[in-house]
């Protein structure tokens, strides 16, 4: 066995051991608790043949791409869905990448300079920690959602000032108190970045966002905004200024030197945009309103979000692990989340509620639950 395969050998045993090893499975149980499809789009018919009408209305469509947007990958429709998608949001301007990590990493590489200081919350997305560490700028961390650690934190900034945060967060589920931020961004004179990613679709009027509902657009600098979870197909968009959106395409790296999306997805991205006034607005807020009224009555201490993500915590691999084993075995599709992916003692069964779910599977979901505490 060679040197590099006894350090890969070495390191999976190191997570096998502290029951932390991530595998790929095929097995998934019938009842969906846990993807992101919240709206039920991914799975939508009706979203499929809308996506398949407007793509026979296109002529000569490519496969691919071919290239990346600055050679030939780019289209009008490409850019006309931009504009789009923008006007949806209430925005001035977006540009789309090929996922929100690329759209995290394009933004946060390429704006912040050496010398320039980014503050994340301590619970950001990972994606938004590998651009920052690609910008050179120093970064700071504030404790989560706390506004008093924040502003200590932008008394020691430097340079041009970044604040970024999620909205609604992606393991906890919980909102981030953004108006105190905006207001704190403000005094400070600090740019604001939120990442919309689980607030899209479900929060705002229509599904335009937490930012929107909150009417902070004027107070924020950019919104990151990911088409796979409550819109059900894939892909990314900065949100932001003319000005921002010609910054990107020119100093983005994860936009410049990547093959564009191909136009059937750009089609799946504007339908499913166009989908969204075809649902039930308070339908997945009703899902999660009856959720933390059966969770309250049989008295289970769960993570507190108003959001489509809810946690409950079992504070070890092992038991979080068993846990869902368990509820798999009964027919749920609930994952553990383990150390590394949260803190220590803070391992959780990551439960996503959706439109689809019946009442009868939430109720019986919550009391097998019960079994397990």
């Amino acid at each position: 066995m060679s040197k590099m395969e006894q350090f890969l050998n070495g390191k999976l045993q190191e997570r096998k051991e502290n029951l932390s090893i991530r595998n790929l499975s095929t097995s998934i149980p019938p009842v969906d608790f846990c993807s992101n499809d919240y709206l039920g789009f991914a799975r939508s018919a009706g979203l499929k043949k809308l996506i398949e009408d407007h793509i026979a209305k296109i002529p000569h469509y490519l496969n691919g791409a071919g290239g990346s947007r600055l050679l030939s990958g780019n289209t009008a429709y490409t850019e006309e869905t931009e504009q789009f998608i923008a006007d949806f949001h209430l925005a001035e301007s977006g540009l789309i990448f090929n996922s929100g990590y690329d759209a995290n990493i394009g933004l946060l590489s390429s704006v912040p300079q050496r010398g320039d200081t980014i503050i994340t919350d301590e619970l950001i997305h990972a994606s938004i920690i590998d651009g920052c560490r690609l910008s050179h700028a120093t970064r700071y961390k504030f404790l989560h959602n706390n506004t008093n650690d924040l502003e200590t934190k932008l008394q020691l900034a430097k340079g041009n000032i970044f604040v970024v945060v999620e909205s609604v967060y992606s393991m906890d589920g919980d909102i981030a108190p953004l108006i105190e931020i905006a207001n704190l961004c403000e005094q400070y004179q600090a740019s604001l970045i939120v990442d919309e990613a689980h607030a899209t679709g479900v929060f705002g009027d229509k599904g335009q966002g937490l930012v929107n509902q909150l009417n902070l657009r004027e107070k924020v600098f950019a919104r990151i905004v990911t088409f796979g979870k409550a819109m059900g197909v894939h892909g990314a968009i900065i949100l932001g200024s003319k000005s921002l959106r010609h910054y990107l395409i020119n100093f983005a790296r994860s936009f410049i030197y990547t093959t564009a999306s191909p136009i059937h997805n750009i089609v799946a991205i504007k339908s499913a945009y166009q989908f969204l006034n075809n649902i039930d607005h308070q339908l997945i807020h009703q899902k999660i309103s009856l959720f933390r009224k059966v969770l309250k009555e049989q008295n289970i201490n769960a993570l507190d979000s108003e959001s489509a993500i809810q946690g409950v915590i079992f504070s070890s691999n092992e038991t979080t692990k068993q846990a869902a084993t368990t509820l798999q075995s009964k027919g749920f599709d609930v994952r553990a989340i383990l150390s590394p992916t949260v803190a220590l003692g803070k391992e959780r069964l990551r439960i996503c509620l959706h439109t689809f779910n019946t009442d009868n599977e939430i109720i019986s979901l919550v009391k097998h639950l019960k079994e397990l505490n």
